[in-house]
């Protein structure tokens, strides 16, 4: 952590330069069987593919709003980090119809066709899958994601006290996101890069995206991130937490 980290594409940008390899993101779906483990390079690789589909192909700059209308997922982490790298306001469930772009889970795609902006439809399937069938309206990100560039530069520089995200009616600047998530960390029991943090928290408030993103990558330490954990037993969820190396827990 330094005095130049002001947003969390910066926090992104000095992990990948402190270990690439290490595991940034462990996602579980306790309703699928599904586990990704992305290492800091995967993760900011997708990140980067992300923020050029967002500034190149649908157009999104400084200031514009993003409305995420996803669950706590690997995915939405990306998209978080990919509005923050083009200085878009990342607003997780937010108002629609105000949005410049909607990025959709399958759940939401009724809801998301009130933006008369861009939209953009995710599967959330296994391994970042296609829809069998491309919803009507919608880009499918796991068709236009894959062939964007590897490498990311803004158009404009991301101004780390303008808006960049919006949860529970609450508003950030980049700084602030980025503040609050490194107080947040000696809480959550992140000291350092051993640690790891499994969060079963949803996305739909500050203190879900700050343990299952944000505060591990301020802290320099990863994440287990577990959607629908009340399926798993306590038993298999000791058994995880012994697996996965687990140091702290949010839930």
């Amino acid at each position: 952590m330094n005095a130049t980290e002001r947003t969390p594409a910066d926090l992104l940008r000095s992990a990948l330069a402190a270990d690439p390899g290490r595991p940034l993101v462990t996602f579980y779906d306790d309703a699928t069987g599904e586990r990704v483990e992305l290492s800091t390079a995967t993760f900011a690789n997708w990140v980067a593919k992300t923020a050029n589909l967002l500034q190149g192909d649908l157009a999104a700059g400084p200031g514009d709003r993003v409305a995420l209308l996803l669950p706590a997922h690997w995915q939405t982490a990306v998209w978080l980090l990919a509005c923050a790298s083009v200085g878009a306001v990342a607003d997780l469930g937010g108002n629609v119809e105000a949005a410049d772009v909607v990025v959709s889970g399958p759940d939401t795609l009724d809801a998301a066709r009130a933006c008369s902006g861009e939209r953009v439809a995710l599967s959330l399937r296994p391994l970042g899958g296609r829809f069998p069938q491309p919803p009507e309206g919608f880009v499918d990100y796991a068709v236009e994601v894959p062939g964007q560039g590897d490498a990311f530069t803004p158009f404009a520089p991301v101004d780390p006290d303008e808006p960049a995200l919006i949860v529970a009616g609450a508003e950030y600047s980049a700084a602030e996101v980025v503040e609050r998530a490194r107080a947040d960390a000696p809480a959550l029991g992140l000291t350092g890069p051993g640690s790891r943090l499994l969060s079963a928290l949803p996305y739909d408030t500050w203190e879900g995206l700050s343990a299952g993103l944000y505060a591990p990558l301020a802290a320099g330490a990863s994440v287990v991130l577990c959607r629908r954990l009340d399926r798993l037993s306590e038993d298999a969820l000791a058994r995880r937490i012994e697996a996965e190396r687990v140091t702290a827990t949010a839930r």
